[in-house]
């Protein structure tokens, strides 16, 4: 099983006529994902390596049944790219476009809200993966500033390299690992370690770096939570925000699943950002790796003590969970 996308979702990719939209709706192509269309306004009629084009998202989705979306549109433009996905009922919205103003994200979370309802529906797709969203329904944003999406061997939407992942663990009861992190470098580490060991990916998700973004921890972890065969979420978060304390909370409370955390920055001095939007301790606001190791342990959740040892640390949790 997986969560979100699977071998039959559909995929377009706004920006697909840019370097990277092009060379990514390649790569996700190749990769096995259903690659049906890409849009640029004014290029309709064209083609990427087979790939149709179209002049609007709509277009695309009423031509191609696409229920997907990956976006590569320049900074400026991509909230009104990921609000034309919305308007065109794609049930999830991948936006990898690093740099898209708070403001307007802001601008984008209340327009999906007003979409959809309080209570999300189920996060998989067992119907094949071909449903669009509808009002009332859960709209799946992932992102900006991420790596995207994987269902191991099934769907790339994303930048993430593909082989490194793996479907199945070689030991069948240790099932498969979820992976939900805000790093994109230190979701492919995990990853990699995972496969190193023998253990297999049900899906993966580069939530993003940003301080406002479309799929927090909790909606993934509820998500996880769901999918009969993830045996275990891998939790990767960083300094800033409280994000990871409050997925901690979540876990405690309505989790059966082990949840294993790692938080990047425990070196990171205050008011300094590092790297990511969002990853910035201000001073006295809390938000500090150590502030949120502590808070994880505190409520059960086993962390790992470096980068290098978080596949260890997995294989850990689940040995002592079978």
């Amino acid at each position: 099983m997986s969560i979100l996308i699977n071998k039959e979702t559909r995929v377009i990719c706004q920006g697909i006529t840019g370097g990277a939209g092009s060379f990514h709706s390649k790569s996700c192509k190749e990769y096995g994902t259903k690659m049906v269309g890409g849009v640029s306004p004014g290029k309709a009629g064209q083609n990427i390596e087979g790939i149709p084009i179209f002049n609007t998202v709509s277009d695309a989705v009423h031509q191609t049944r696409a229920t997907a979306t990956m976006i590569f549109v320049p900074a400026p433009y991509a909230a009104d790219a990921v609000l034309e996905a919305v308007a065109a009922n794609l049930k999830v919205i991948v936006c990898i476009t690093e740099g898209v103003p708070v403001l307007d994200m802001a601008r984008v979370k209340q327009e999906i809200l007003k979409k959809q309802s309080a209570t999300a529906p189920s996060a998989e797709l067992g119907d094949g993966g071909n449903r669009s969203a509808r009002a009332g329904e859960k709209i799946w944003l992932i992102g900006p500033n991420c790596p995207g999406i994987i269902t191991p061997d099934e769907c790339k939407i994303g930048i993430m390299p593909g082989y490194i992942h793996k479907k199945n663990s070689d030991n069948p009861k240790m099932g498969q690992v979820g992976i939900v992190s805000r790093s994109g470098t230190l979701t492919y580490e995990a990853v990699w370690q995972l496969t190193a060991l023998g253990i297999g990916q049900s899906t993966v998700i580069g939530i993003g770096g940003d301080p406002i973004l479309g799929t927090g921890f909790i909606d993934a972890l509820e998500a996880f939570e769901k999918d009969p065969d993830t045996s275990a979420v891998m939790m990767i978060g960083e300094i800033g925000g409280s994000q990871e304390e409050e997925a901690a909370k979540y876990f405690k409370e309505k989790m059966t699943k082990p949840v294993i955390g790692f938080i990047a920055g425990q070196t990171a001095p205050p008011g300094k950002r590092m790297g990511h939007a969002g990853a910035i301790i201000e001073s006295g606001s809390g938000g500090t790796a150590q502030g949120k190791i502590a808070a994880m342990k505190a409520l059960d959740i086993q962390v790992a003590p470096s980068p290098a040892e978080i596949g260890v640390t997995v294989k850990k949790v689940l040995e002592q969970s079978h």
